[in-house]
């Protein structure tokens, strides 16, 4: 009987809950139809303290002195964030019908998801509101100074809805995402980094924001190789860490920094950071991109040595063998003569010296072993001829690597056998030959040239 009970009021409270949600749609409807119906009638939709009492903007220059001495947000450009001028102003009269209904929606849309309404006042209030907060949570306990950067960090993020598109916007952007990592909530703080670099990509902070999006990936990266051996890859419950991938999320933060800002002065840090993190990996295709990418837009940089030994490296791992390309030696060759060439003064330690040296034998090996490959081929074809000629380019060009002494050695072995194995049966051949002999295609100059010249 309890629980026949229990499962009547559960319905009754699930079909209060759909009827409120349905009073709610109808509403906000209702308020879009009245408002689409007031704009095409050539109403206000909303009133706001803007609209009811308009004001004429101060000159710029009052503006700008105004901000100088009243704001905390510096300046992005000569009109200042917290001007006094309305970003929402009455509608001229001449304005179309279309324009009306797509602001009454917009604002109808606004109130239905609880976004703030496009107000410039409200904006400046909710900043200064905000950036009070922000200071003085420095001087707060932990748990305290982590909720009023909470806090900081919505009015922030209400100030720039109020103000989409303004200069107001990308300082509340900036500092939504500072109150956040403050916070320790490193991936809410990424995701506003990111959303401030795509709506205003030449941003006054992107200085600042790379670095703090290098500092997150780097954190993540050590994170994730003092916890090698965990076997949880998910996360619930730490704001500090992505959900999961956190070594691919760091990754990804570090090339979105190159992509924003690729002549910043964090973009070769970055990009030296990524290809570090794939060596770790043992990834080192993508390495070597990051690397080669590296030595080819970065020339002064300061991990430019770095990249070339790190690129002979993962050339070498990258080579699969006297089966496939060789390509990747000849870049790797290429690569050691480069390093040695313009970096003489590193190559005066025994330990850089010695590296690339090793690098160099190694590279010499693997093309030697390219070159005995071959001719084993060719000698279990029978063709001695083609044989030879590969045990000789191995001996005129790598004398010194042990397939040298190999190749000496059948060299020595074949000497008597011909060229090209002995056709069998010949004789067939001579009866079913395996193609006939065709006249050239001519063209019909050439056989008008060749007709003349039988006249003559």
């Amino acid at each position: 009987m309890m629980r026949k009970n229990q499962r009547i009021d559960f319905r009754n409270t699930n079909a209060k809950r759909s009827h409120q949600q349905l009073c709610h749609w109808l509403l906000a409807a209702s308020i879009c139809w009245t408002g689409g119906c007031r704009a095409l009638l050539g109403q206000k939709s909303v009133t706001t303290p803007e609209n009811t009492s308009p004001q004429a903007p101060a000159s710029q220059a009052d503006r700008v002195a105004d901000n100088t001495t009243n704001s905390p947000i510096a300046q992005v450009s000569a009109e200042s964030p917290l001007a006094t001028a309305s970003t929402l102003k009455s509608q001229p009269e001449s304005e179309s019908i279309n324009e009306k209904v797509t602001e009454t929606t917009k604002q109808v849309l606004n109130m239905v998801t609880g976004r703030e309404q496009e107000n410039s006042v409200r904006a400046k209030e909710l900043y200064l509101e905000a950036d009070s907060l922000f200071r003085s949570a420095g001087s707060k306990v932990e748990d305290e100074r982590i909720d009023t950067f909470l806090q900081a960090a919505e009015l922030f993020g209400s100030a720039a809805e109020a103000a989409p598109r303004t200069a107001l916007e990308q300082d509340a952007l900036f500092m939504q995402a500072e109150s956040l990592f403050f916070a320790e909530d490193y991936r809410s703080a990424t995701e506003t980094y990111q959303t401030l670099q795509k709506n205003f990509p030449r941003n006054r902070h992107i200085d600042r924001v790379a670095a703090r999006l290098f500092s997150i990936s780097d954190y993540w990266i050590n994170r994730v190789v003092s916890e090698e051996d965990s076997w949880m890859n998910f996360n619930f419950t730490d704001d500090k860490r992505p959900i999961y991938d956190m070594k691919g999320h760091a990754i990804r933060v570090l090339d979105q920094i190159r992509f924003d800002d690729p002549t910043g002065r964090l973009a070769d840090d970055a990009t030296m950071r990524a290809a570090s993190e794939y060596l770790r990996q043992e990834k080192f295709a993508e390495a070597d991109e990051f690397l080669t990418d590296l030595r080819e837009t970065f020339p002064d940089s300061e991990h430019l040595f770095l990249a070339h030994m790190l690129g002979i490296q993962c050339k070498l791992e990258l080579y699969a063998g006297p089966a496939y390309s060789g390509l990747v030696l000849e870049d790797a060759e290429k690569l050691v003569q480069q390093t040695r060439d313009r970096f003489p003064d590193k190559m005066q330690d025994p330990a850089n010296s010695e590296s690339v040296a090793k690098a160099s034998a190694e590279i010499a090996y693997h093309r030697a072993g390219r070159y005995a490959f071959r001719a084993k081929y060719r000698e279990r074809q029978k063709k001695y001829g083609a044989a030879r000629v590969y045990y000789n380019l191995l001996l005129q060009q790598y004398p010194n690597t042990p397939q040298a002494e190999t190749a000496r050695t059948r060299l020595a072995a074949i000497e008597q056998y011909p060229d090209v194995p002995k056709q069998r049966l010949s004789w067939l051949q001579k009866v079913f030959p395996d193609q006939k002999q065709t006249t050239p295609l001519k063209t019909k100059q050439q056989s008008t040239d060749q007709a003349e010249t039988k006249l003559r």
